[in-house]
């Protein structure tokens, strides 16, 4: 059978070192030696004499049962009751614990922990750098769960952000990105010539462009002005060759009202099925002629609500993420609840809850760092 070997970074380098522990430092030890600590009779293979004359870092191998054993061998044969020794539990996951101490109070400090395996044990003065160098459970979010409410296909870059800071994100999407159930509409967008192009979300730009490419087209053909609601929608665009002419600095298509022209135009808004008419109707109370492109549509999406335990934030990026998530039997349980802007926040407060955290501008960034703000007091 065939088969290919994937080269890694073991356990026993890895978890000490996500505990701030390199298992080697000039300062306090030149070697290390590993050891399996799943034996538990008192006839081991393991030579502690030998393993009592090492000055270098020991790190035991799924030891924890064996702790008490451990430590009392390695004093028995010589190995001061001082010596440093850290225990790291769940190494390199959100829910990792590090509980550090000597060879005498290491038993009592785990038990009072109450520290679960799978765990490495790690024996030498290198311990003493876990303090300094502890980068990984230092994060500001770290030991979080936090919920992203946001559709599965929009929500990797928020995902990113919070793990990025040390927190546990459980992913529950209420809504789903679904084309629409007819191409008509946005195809008229891509065909005909307007005045302006106004687009609502990344999702519209991203359709827009697959239909326009699909057509054998491309921006060139586009010689009019773009409006983008909200920063990321105008990068989307960027990113495809297009400068906004009009970027608001409200994450509302309301906000586009006092920076478009005030007489009539020939508008084609591309966006959701699903939204807000503010925009739509003002353009045409002007007397234009104001096409809705639809791009897609979004989808309730059911969970089982019992995934939603031990939770300290509940994030919510769009109106339609909040209604799905209370309409689904979603439940904050006593979490925080954070919004990304005014119009999220709102609706919200209808379904009854008080909003702990909004965002300074409707952004994913800007959620993430409210939630880093708060939870950080």
């Amino acid at each position: 059978m065939a088969f290919e070997i994937v080269p890694g970074i073991s356990s026993s380098i890895a978890g000490p070192a996500y505990a701030g522990i390199p298992v080697t430092h000039r300062a306090h030890a030149t070697s290390v030696t590993l050891v399996t600590g799943h034996e538990s009779a008192e006839s081991t293979g393991i030579q502690w004499g030998a393993l009592a004359q090492l000055e270098g870092t020991i790190v035991f191998m799924m030891g924890l049962a064996n702790l008490p054993l451990i430590a009392r061998k390695l004093q028995e044969h010589g190995v001061p009751g001082a010596r440093r020794v850290a225990v790291v539990s769940h190494a390199t996951r959100p829910e990792q614990r590090t509980v550090a101490g000597t060879l005498e109070d290491i038993e009592g400090r785990v038990a009072e922990g109450k520290i679960e395996p799978p765990a490495l044990i790690v024996v030498g003065e290198v311990v003493r750098l876990h303090d300094t160098i502890n980068w990984f459970e230092s994060k500001p979010l770290f030991g979080r769960r936090v919920v992203v409410t946001r559709a599965r296909e929009q929500a990797s870059d928020l995902k990113r952000l919070f793990e990025e800071s040390g927190a546990q994100v459980v992913q529950f999407p209420t809504i789903e990105i679904v084309p629409p159930e007819s191409w008509s509409s946005l195809d008229r967008a891509v065909d005909e010539t307007w005045d302006w192009l106004i687009f609502t979300s990344t999702n519209g730009v991203s359709a827009f462009f697959e239909r326009l490419f699909a057509k054998g087209k491309d921006v060139r053909s586009l010689s009019c002005k773009v409006a983008a609601v909200g920063d990321s929608t105008a990068a989307a665009l960027r990113a495809r060759g297009i400068a906004p002419d009009v970027v608001p600095d409200k994450f509302l298509s309301s906000a586009l009202i006092p920076l478009l022209p005030a007489h009539a135009i020939r508008a084609a808004i591309i966006r959701a099925q699903e939204g807000r008419n503010d925009l739509l109707d003002e353009l045409r109370k002007r007397g234009g002629e104001v096409h809705l492109a639809v791009a897609y549509r979004n989808v309730p999406v059911t969970h089982d609500a019992g995934e939603l335990h031990d939770i300290d934030v509940v994030t919510f990026t769009s109106a339609s993420t909040v209604d799905n998530f209370f309409a689904s039997g979603g439940n904050a349980n006593g979490a925080l609840v954070a919004s990304i802007g005014p119009v999220t926040s709102d609706a919200i407060r209808k379904h009854g809850r008080a909003v702990d955290v909004e965002a300074a501008y409707a952004t994913i960034v800007a959620l993430h760092d409210a939630v880093v703000a708060r939870l950080a007091r």
